[in-house]
């Protein structure tokens, strides 16, 4: 195997343990939560925290009334959350930016990437948002689903669901152009003055010296 290959694999090699190590970053880190109050096991990583409950673990942060969690065998959490509403959010991978959920309920599943939102449910992730009473979203494919699901008798009543409908926007993407419309095309630049010709030197016979 020449010095080039065995170079290149190395590469290749030290790449896919990067990608690896930024989809289990946050698994890889602490559990740390606070509460009014909580019932815990230490033996079986399972908790039940309620009032003002804060979770966390690495770029994870979920704020809800009321929730359970237990901790996987890989370390990634899986949390079950109650709360008016409960907040989720995360760091993408790669990018400086954040996708962030809200919902009356929400479950995720840390060894699944898979985070749910249920009723007057709303993605963000950044300019972008989506509305249901039903979203799913995959953080490490970026695939999200969204249902019209009849609001609740509370949201019906209170006139703040979002309906049967799924509702959203797209921000558009920098640094393309309207449909139609080609790119600006810029000024004329003014040709540059052209460099003055050499001067052509005299030609002398070989014996002949040059005159002083």
């Amino acid at each position: 195997m020449t010095r080039l290959l065995r170079l290149l694999l190395a590469l290749a090699l030290g790449a896919v343990a990067l990608a690896a190590a930024a989809e289990t970053a946050d698994r890889e880190k602490p559990i740390n939560f606070s509460a009014d109050r909580g019932d815990l096991n230490y033996e079986t990583k399972l908790g039940k925290l309620d009032g003002n409950v804060v979770l966390t673990q690495g770029t994870i942060t979920v704020r809800a009334d009321r929730l359970s969690f237990k901790q996987n065998a890989d370390n990634s959490m899986q949390v079950t959350a109650f709360g008016n509403p409960v907040s989720f959010r995360q760091k993408r991978d790669g990018v400086d930016e954040y996708y962030e959920g809200f919902a009356q309920r929400v479950e995720y599943d840390g060894a699944r990437d898979q985070l749910e939102l249920h009723d007057r449910a709303l993605l963000k992730r950044g300019a972008d948002e989506i509305r249901s009473n039903f979203i799913s979203y995959n953080s490490k494919t970026e695939l999200f689903k969204a249902e019209g699901r009849p609001d609740t008798p509370a949201a019906a009543a209170s006139d703040n669901g979002p309906g049967a409908r799924v509702r959203g926007q797209f921000q558009p993407r920098e640094g393309q152009n309207p449909i139609g419309k080609g790119p600006e095309k810029a000024a004329p630049k003014s040709p540059a003055p052209a460099a003055a010709a050499p001067q052509p030197l005299p030609l002398r016979p070989a014996a002949e010296p040059a005159s002083k």
